[in-house]
Order: C-alpha cells, then sequence, then structure tokens
C-alpha cells in the first residue's frame, strides 16, 4: 500500500488510478461475436454459448415452481434478512418518485409527461458468487417506478441457481427469469429471441464480458451504466478508530485485485496503526490474497494538512463510495462534489448501504461520479415535453419562429406558421 505525501507522488497516484479501468482489447471482438450470432440466431446461440460457458442444456426459462422450490431450501433467518431489506430499499426509493407537471401561460400550455419504460431486464451475476442483494437493488426502483415487465437474467453454472437469489425473486413476485449469463445475456435481452423478449432498458452489475456487452448495445436499447471495479475513499480525522477504517479498506478490497481501497487523513499517526490492523484483520479473511493484492495494486493513505484538502482530492478521484469518518462529518458536505454515496460518521459504514440502508448499491466507479448518479427510480422513468399552443398564443410565438427558422435557413419551418397566419 503506496503511502502519499506531497503532490508529486498523490500525481502519480491519480494517473494509475486513471488506467485502472480494465482493457477492452480482445475482449471487445469476442464480444461482438456472440453479440452478433444471437441477433442473427436467436435462442440458438444463446443455447450453444450457454452450454459452452456454463455447462447445462436446460430450457433457457426458469419456472416460477422452480424458484418457489429452491426459495424454501433457506433458511427463515436469511429470508428475513431479505424482507428487511426490501422494505427499507422499497421506502427509500418510492421518495424518488417524480410526477408529470404542466403550467398555462397566455393561450399557451406547456408540461412535462412522466412515463415508466415498458419493459426493462435485470442482469443478476452468477457465476463466482450469487448476490441477492443486487436482484433487490435492480428491480425495486424499476417497481416503484411503474414498470410493467421485468425479465430477469441470471447465470446458472452447471444448470444450478443459487437458492438466496431465488428468495429475492420470490419475494418480488418476478416470474420471467432467465438462466443465462455473460454477454449472451445481454445480447438475448438487447435484440430478443424466440424465447427472450427484447427490452428497452438493461441494468445490473457483470464481468468485463458483460460489461462490454452493454457498451455495445447501448443505442439499440438504453443501459444503466458501465461499471467498473468497486472502490472506497475514506477521509478520517483525529477522531477516527484505525481498526474501522482498515475494516472498511478490506471490505472493498476483497472484491478483486482491480478493487480500490484509499485513506485520506489528516493524522500522520494513523498510517502506522491502520497499516497494523490490516495486516491483522487480513489473516483472518478467506479472500485475503485477493485483498492484499488488491491493496499493492490500488491500496493508498494520503496525508493531508486539512479535510478540506481531502475533500478537494476526494472529488478529483470521484469515489464510488466515499466515508466521512470525522468529529463533525456533516460540515464536509458542502465540499464534496463528487461520490457515488456519501457515508457520514464512524458507524456509517459502506456495506449497511450495500444491504439494508436503502439507498441503491448500482453506483458510478471509476471517476464516473462527476457526471452519473446511483441507480434509481428516475432510470426506469421517461419524460415527454407537452405542448399546446391556441390562437392567440400561436399569434404571440408566430413571428419569432419564422424570423429563427429564416436565420438558420429552413424555409419549410417557416412556412409552417405562415400557412396558419393566412389562415387566421
Amino acid at each position: 500500500m503506496q503511502i502519499i505525501k506531497n503532490k508529486e507522488e498523490l500525481q502519480k497516484f491519480l494517473k494509475k488510478l486513471r488506467k485502472r479501468m480494465p482493457s477492452y482489447r480482445g475482449i471487445d471482438e469476442k464480444v461482438r461475436k456472440i453479440l452478433n450470432d444471437i441477433s442473427k440466431k436467436g435462442d440458438k446461440a444463446v443455447i450453444k454459448y450457454t452450454k459452452l460457458f456454463d455447462k447445462h442444456e436446460l430450457p433457457l426459462k426458469i419456472q416460477p415452481q422452480e424458484i418457489e422450490a429452491n426459495a424454501k431450501k433457506v433458511s427463515k433467518d436469511i429470508i428475513n434478512a431479505l424482507k428487511f431489506a426490501k422494505e427499507r430499499i422499497k421506502k427509500f426509493h418510492e421518495h424518488q418518485l417524480e410526477q408529470s407537471w404542466q403550467y398555462e401561460e397566455k393561450d399557451i400550455v406547456l408540461g412535462q409527461i412522466i412515463r415508466p419504460i415498458e419493459r426493462i431486464g435485470a442482469y443478476v451475476p452468477g457465476g463466482k458468487a450469487s448476490y441477492p442483494s443486487t436482484v433487490l437493488m435492480n428491480v425495486i426502483p424499476a417497481q416503484v417506478a411503474g414498470v410493467k415487465e421485468i425479465a430477469v437474467c441470471v447465470p446458472t453454472p452447471q444448470g444450478a441457481i443459487n437458492p438466496v437469489v431465488c428468495v429475492a425473486l420470490h419475494l418480488l413476485d418476478i416470474k420471467e427469469v432467465y438462466r443465462i449469463g455473460g454477454a449472451q445475456a445481454i445480447g438475448a435481452m438487447a435484440y430478443g429471441t424466440e424465447t427472450v423478449k427484447k427490452v428497452d432498458k438493461i441494468v445490473g452489475p457483470g464481468n468485463i464480458y458483460v460489461a462490454t456487452a452493454k457498451k455495445i448495445v447501448f443505442g439499440e436499447v438504453d443501459i444503466d451504466m458501465i461499471a467498473g471495479p468497486s472502490e472506497i475513499l475514506i477521509i478520517a480525522d483525529r477522531t477516527a478508530h484505525a481498526n474501522f477504517i482498515a475494516a472498511d479498506m478490506l471490505s472493498q478490497a476483497e472484491h478483486d485485485e482491480m478493487a480500490c481501497s484509499i485513506l485520506i487523513t489528516t493524522q500522520e499517526e494513523l498510517v502506522e496503526e491502520v497499516k497494523k490492523e490490516i495486516k491483522k484483520q487480513l489473516q483472518l479473511l478467506p479472500k485475503s490474497e485477493i485483498a492484499n493484492r488488491a491493496l499493492k495494486n490500488y491500496g493508498a493513505i494520503i496525508i493531508v494538512k486539512s479535510l478540506k484538502e481531502a475533500a478537494e482530492i476526494a472529488n478529483i478521484i470521484a469515489p464510488e463510495h466515499l466515508e466521512v469518518m470525522a468529529e463533525n462529518p456533516e460540515k464536509l458536505i458542502p465540499f464534496l462534489k463528487n461520490a457515488g454515496a456519501i457515508f457520514l460518521g464512524h458507524y456509517s459504514t459502506e456495506p449497511i448501504g450495500d444491504y439494508v440502508a436503502g439507498p441503491n448499491h448500482t453506483l458510478p466507479t471509476s471517476g464516473t461520479a462527476k457526471f452519473f448518479s446511483p441507480l434509481g427510480v428516475y432510470d426506469f422513468l421517461k419524460r415527454s415535453s407537452l405542448i399546446k399552443v391556441k390562437q392567440k398564443g400561436f399569434n404571440t410565438l408566430a413571428p419569432y419562429v419564422e424570423k429563427l427558422a429564416t436565420i438558420e435557413g429552413l424555409q419549410a419551418h417557416a412556412n409552417t406558421v405562415k400557412v396558419r397566419k393566412s389562415s387566421i
């Protein structure tokens, strides 16, 4: 893990972070081939790639009875935890609902109509691990928005679907589920096949093949974002606890070797304390090798003179998760401009946001928090402008339309008002 004490070292580290996004070279070509096959051959191609990558030839669609039967295998305490998370996530996202609106000028009515997207597809990773929380975070906002049709794709290696994922699907009453993973799942949802009806938008994280496929099909359908490796940035003052900081840095480092864990602190004495705690806690982690490699690759402790300087650096990095472990964390909010989610105080640990706090855990990564937002209800809504002009309102607006259209050399545009003026 790198210790950064001056601007030169900081600039080198920031440059390293900018190059952190995985390369799409080589993968892009493979993914385009898969997508092209699916767009032309539909189910036949999906079945071929499912057999190749997930090693099974089971029917693509998972019937509700299978989901329900698998869900019954799960212990009551896990089911209760998912129910608890579901209710909190739903409550938070209900606050994001938007309403149609309009206002009236003299003989002119203007407004905006808010409607849900008709049909969406959610991708739930299921290769190395399974993520029931991803089901909740991707589906609940769509349901709150009023999306009528929700299809879920989840990879099932050897044909087996994770029972806890089945609990999440059952709790949300999702009946359209497909045992398709990887780029082939994105292709099936984007182009449609004999079994999978085309969607209007695809959401959900995945590996580099899934991310590349989403990037390619954007335009054919909408997507939420291109998710990069996980990241956490912690701002800490003299009141911070070294064991809390170490635990939270490791919570992201265990994701994969590309994960990024950064501490920015005003307290130089914290450096050794945090390093000792990380070493101690690493020994207890099943994924200690992955976490250790991530910290070596993209772990850093940055020493600054003030919390305001810490905020400035945080804004440059624009992290996925930003924790503020300080005496008065709220005072720093006006200075924190770029972050997917902001966690205030010593007990607002990032995994609480991952699972049960309520806000969405699908967040912008790799600096994209400068212009992207967390997944939310607004991602499943579309807006139409409303324009109604009565005759008197037309008389007010027409001269300006004619003038501007003529300046731009669009005579047919200008003519639309001329023909109406001549009929009045």
